[in-house]
Order: structure tokens, then C-alpha cells, then sequence
């Protein structure tokens, strides 16, 4: 059976991008792949340096995987702390991944564009965890024989470079040492707009948190931006932020239903912002309910993740095992 991973950055409670672009098609996944799927903790280290907080959003995302169907009875779920094979990979990767590879990294890149356009020196504010973080995602998905990735489109290039590393890792040594993984996203989610009509981040501001109460998901829906049509206007579905963002919580039969009534005019956005809301609202409610249960009760996710990670470790040692007889250094 393929193997499917992935895992979210613990960065506080997820939005509905991280949810339609990692959470949804990963579990999705999971009824036809064996899943393993984390919390990557270590790779938050690199913008967060608060313990608290790190703990906090740590519990936030598991619980977010949890509610939204993630059977850890079913699946592999840990946390990549917990896994200290992961490093180990970490360093042998590290010999066989070619600086020039990193220096193209877009994450990277934006900086160095960023503190050039305001006369800083080129490398201020980035850190080797940063400027490496390619490479602990290749050990994340390397370590586990990923077939595939789901992921957000901004991600793709990590795992191409995941690719490009274990391709020159088996060609150094002869032989298929790593799968290469392959990186999958979802139609219509693969650059989630967000309520400014940007890719929603959080970045940006412009986000949806997927545990939104009733009322606040409602306010958030109607501040979506739109532009000046009038009521009787037909109005273009493939440009509009709430059409694109109600495409993933509605059925097709009522997404068809909207798309007639935008083409034939005598609607007005804020009879559409009200569709957008009961559907997304119609999806979201049973999570939001499991959500707030789990963070009442953190133990189940804290003993959730103890008992995947160890599983997890045990698969990891027979890999790490493998590895270092190849290399070397068993």
C-alpha cells in the first residue's frame, strides 16, 4: 500500500487553507494510503522561541487534526520531536544537499529580497534553521518511504527538493536508499483565496480560523472583499473570492446552483456571503464541537501523540538501521 505523509508547522489554531489544503485531502487520503502524518514542532522553532507557546500551538493543530476525523487507532500520528531519528537523517542529508539547491528556496529568497529592498545586509534575520528547513522536511518525508505529499502549492518546491536530494543520495550509493516522494493538492484548494482576494495567510490577515464561532464566522464571511456590481448585474464565478471559497464546502449540485444564479444576475454579494456562510457553517460546526472538547480535555491528545510517536520511532530505527550500514557508519 502507498504511503501518504504530511505534517502542519504548529503556528496556533488552523485557518480554512490549512484545512482544505493539508488537513481535508490527507485524511482523505488515508482511506486508500497507509497515513502518517505530524506536528512539526522543530521546523516552529525557527520564528517562535517561546516554550509556552510552542506547547500551546502544539496541542492547537493536534486537536485540529483530531476533530476533523483523524483516527489515531487508524493512522500514524506524531510528533516529529519525538522522533529523533528524524535529525540523524537530518545530518546525512545535510553532506549530500548542495548549498546552491537551499539558496533557491522561495522562503529564503523572499528574504533576501525583502532586506534588499530596504538596505539591510542580505542574511539579516535568517537563520540555519531557516536556510536548511528544505532539508528537515526531506528527512521528514524521507524517513517514513513517503509515496505522497499533500500539500499547499507553495510547498511543492520542498518536496521537489526532497526529490533532488534523495535522487543524489541513490545515485551516490547505487541503489534505491529513498522513494521519491510525490507532492498532490487538491483542485480548487492548491492557493486558497483569503477575505482580501490575496492567497489567505496568515501573514496576510486575511484568514478564516477553521474553530470560528457561529457569530465570528458569519462577521468574517461578510467582510469578504468584492467589487461594485450591482444586484442586477451577472457577476463572473471563476473571479470571485466567495465562489471559489464556497466550491469547497458546498456539493457539486449546489455549487452548480450558485453558478447559474452569478451568470444570470439579480443576486447581490450579500445574498451570496449568506450561501458561503451556511455552507461553510453546515461543514464546520461538528468539528468546531470536537475541537473545543479536546482542548478541554488536553491528556487524549498528549497520549494520542506519545503513543503514535512511538510507533513511529520503531519504523524510523529500521530505516536509520539501513541507512547507516550504507553510509558506513553501523
Amino acid at each position: 500500500m502507498k504511503v501518504a505523509l504530511t505534517g502542519i508547522k504548529p503556528t496556533g489554531i488552523p485557518h480554512i487553507g490549512n484545512y482544505l489544503g493539508a488537513i481535508k485531502p490527507a485524511l482523505e487520503l488515508s482511506q486508500t494510503c497507509e497515513a502518517r502524518y505530524f506536528i512539526a514542532d522543530y521546523h516552529a522553532l525557527n520564528s517562535c522561541k517561546d516554550p509556552d507557546e510552542i506547547r500551546r500551538m502544539t496541542l492547537e493543530i493536534a486537536a485540529a487534526w483530531l476533530a476533523s476525523g483523524l483516527d489515531p487507532q487508524k493512522v500514524l500520528f506524531y510528533k516529529q520531536s519525538l522522533v529523533p531519528q528524524t535529525f540523524e537523517l537530518l545530518t546525512m542529508l545535510l553532506a549530500f544537499t548542495p548549498k546552491g539547491l537551499m539558496n533557491r528556496a522561495h522562503a529564503y529568497k523572499a528574504i533576501l529580497q525583502a532586506n534588499g529592498e530596504s538596505g539591510r545586509d542580505p542574511d539579516d534575520g535568517v537563520n540555519m534553521g531557516l536556510f536548511t528547513y528544505p532539508v528537515l522536511m526531506a528527512a521528514d518525508i524521507l524517513l517514513f518511504d513517503t509515496d505522497f505529499v499533500p500539500v499547499g502549492n507553495d510547498q511543492f518546491q520542498h518536496v521537489e527538493m526532497a526529490v533532488d536530494i534523495a535522487q543524489t543520495f541513490n545515485f551516490t550509493y547505487g541503489k534505491e536508499c529513498f522513494k521519491l516522494p510525490q507532492p498532490i493538492a487538491t483542485e480548487h484548494s492548491k492557493t486558497l483565496v483569503g477575505l482580501d482576494g490575496r492567497k489567505m495567510s496568515k501573514s496576510y490577515g486575511n484568514t478564516i480560523p477553521m474553530f470560528a464561532s457561529e457569530k465570528e464566522l458569519r462577521k468574517l464571511v461578510m467582510r469578504i472583499v468584492t467589487n461594485s456590481q450591482s444586484v442586477e448585474e451577472p457577476k463572473d464565478p471563476e473571479t470571485c473570492t466567495i465562489f471559489s471559497l464556497y466550491r469547497n464546502f458546498a456539493a457539486p449540485e449546489q455549487v452548480e446552483a450558485l453558478r447559474q444564479r452569478y451568470l444570470a444576475g439579480g443576486m447581490g454579494w450579500g445574498h451570496a456571503k449568506q450561501e458561503l456562510f451556511e455552507a461553510m457553517n453546515a461543514q464546520l460546526k461538528p468539528l468546531r464541537g470536537r475541537y473545543n472538547d479536546l482542548m478541554a480535555s488536553p491528556r487524549a491528545i498528549l497520549d494520542a501523540l506519545e503513543e503514535g510517536s512511538a510507533k513511529a520511532r520503531a519504523l524510523a530505527e529500521t530505516k536509520i538501521k539501513a541507512l547507516r550500514e550504507i553510509i558506513g557508519v553501523d
